[in-house]
């Protein structure tokens, strides 16, 4: 069973703090909008996909406590004290620009926003639309980003794998091992991965030899993250420090069969410049010296061709308090056999450098589109033609928008790997980026959606 990061039911939502992780497996309710963005700035949720969902199912839990009180409130006996169609959207739209703000180089969050905003506002304009109307065309969009994130990641890892073995094997019949960063797998998406995807596919095809993943200082997430799905779900892998990779490549591509480093990513530019976890840089250019394949494996959402290179990706940095110290439990050596034990609840956060320290902390790096083999997306891969330039085209169909609809689904469950199962709906298809107002500035300490 793949780990399920996100729970959520129709006005109900809790994540997985990854904080929290590997050694302790604790779920926070998010009840309101508020609790999304500090879950997401204090990176308990993280990921590109997983920050976007979170922050609208926060807004879908508030939008089902109101409709909840139009069905039990006097608002029903006198319209006057519910709000019009349009303000319920505008509303609705200031709870999302908030929520930007938790995590701006991620674009998937941005991106969802916008989507979500333009549903509000068909919604508030349609014939014999009220505040109702508007809030259950939020809400059932918002669950279709989640239904929808899992399918996308399943294609993503059948497209990359079959790349892979189209392109970075030596013979037909050879296992790889591959290399990758921090963590995209069900921990940062709404199941399955983008890299981690690939290479869960990679391992369902027989084809996976091992994974080699890195530690991804400060916030270890690879050896924290990465290293709790592997193992959970019993794939080959090995964890390397971040500086390791080098020696890796050199010393052990013939023996292990190296044959591709392949990471996600948080924004991918018009060119194909990729912003992702700081250190992606670094194994970007250390696959093109050795002559093995770079691979970044993300959704559609998560190009922005709005931004034409990576020069123009804010990159967001974070306390040097993450570099100085690092935390965990305590352990013991067994007598024994001289393994290590954790001692249960004994987390502590240690120093780690000396007083009066001080840290440079980018949350990301960005690597250049010519250091990059191709970017694998749930519609295909994408490749550079012979002038190196990435063409987007197959995966992009010129001015095509597709909106979905906007009534609610009719049936709602929870499949077998526990992920909130809707009825098959019309896919969004809209790219863009809203614009922060002011107005959204000022909800950094809004507790709710507040429909008058």
């Amino acid at each position: 069973m793949v780990l399920q990061a996100i729970k959520y039911t129709r006005g109900h939502l809790e994540i997985l703090d990854q904080l929290r992780l590997p050694h302790e497996e604790v779920y926070n309710q998010i009840e309101h909008s508020k609790d999304a963005w500090h879950a997401i700035k204090s990176m308990q949720v993280r990921g590109a996909p997983a920050i976007a969902i979170v922050a609208a199912l926060s807004v879908a839990v508030e939008a089902v406590r109101c409709v909840q009180s139009l069905d039990h409130g006097t608002s029903q006996d006198d319209p006057s004290k519910t709000a019009s169609p349009a303000e319920t959207a505008k509303q609705i739209g200031l709870q999302l620009e908030y929520l930007v703000t938790s995590r701006p180089t991620a674009v998937n969050l941005a991106d969802a926003a916008a989507k979500l905003k333009l549903v509000v506002n068909i919604a508030a304009d349609a014939p014999g639309s009220d505040c109702r109307s508007v809030l259950e065309a939020y809400i059932a969009s918002a669950e279709r980003m989640l239904i929808n994130d899992v399918k996308d990641n399943e294609a993503i890892g059948r497209h990359g794998a079959s790349w892979i073995q189209n392109h970075a094997r030596k013979s037909p019949d050879a296992k790889v091992s591959v290399i990758t960063h921090c963590n995209t797998g069900s921990l940062a998406t709404a199941g399955y991965g983008t890299a981690l995807g690939v290479i869960r596919t990679l391992h369902a095809f027989n084809t996976l030899h091992q994974v080699f993943y890195t530690e991804t200082r400060p916030y270890n997430q690879g050896s924290r993250l990465t290293g709790y799905e592997l193992i959970h779900d019993d794939i080959p892998c090995t964890l390397i420090t971040d500086s390791m990779a080098a020696a890796l490549i050199r010393m052990k591509t013939q023996s292990e069969n190296i044959a591709a480093v392949v990471v996600g990513a948080d924004r991918v530019a018009a060119n194909g410049d990729t912003a992702n976890k700081v250190g992606t840089y670094s194994l970007a250019v250390l696959a093109r010296y050795h002559g093995i394949k770079f691979l970044v494996a993300a959704p559609r959402t998560t190009v922005d061709m709005e931004t034409k290179t990576g020069a123009d990706i804010h990159i967001e940095e974070r306390p040097q308090v993450e570099v100085l110290n690092i935390k965990g439990p305590r352990v013991s050596k067994d007598a024994a056999s001289g393994q290590q034990k954790i001692i249960q609840e004994s987390a502590e956060e240690v120093c780690i450098a000396a007083q009066g320290t001080r840290a440079w902390n980018p949350a990301f790096d960005v690597t250049p589109a010519e250091l990059i083999d191709a970017i694998v997306t749930e519609s295909g891969v994408v490749e550079k033609d012979t002038n190196g330039v990435f063409q987007w085209g197959k995966v992009f169909e010129a001015g095509a928008v597709n909106v979905p609809e906007v009534e609610a689904p009719k049936t709602m469950g929870m499949r077998s790997d526990g992920v909130t199962a809707l009825e098959p709906s019309a896919d969004l298809e809209i790219n863009g980026v809203g614009d922060l107002s002011p107005q959204a500035k000022g909800l950094r300490e809004s507790k709710e959606l507040e429909i008058p």
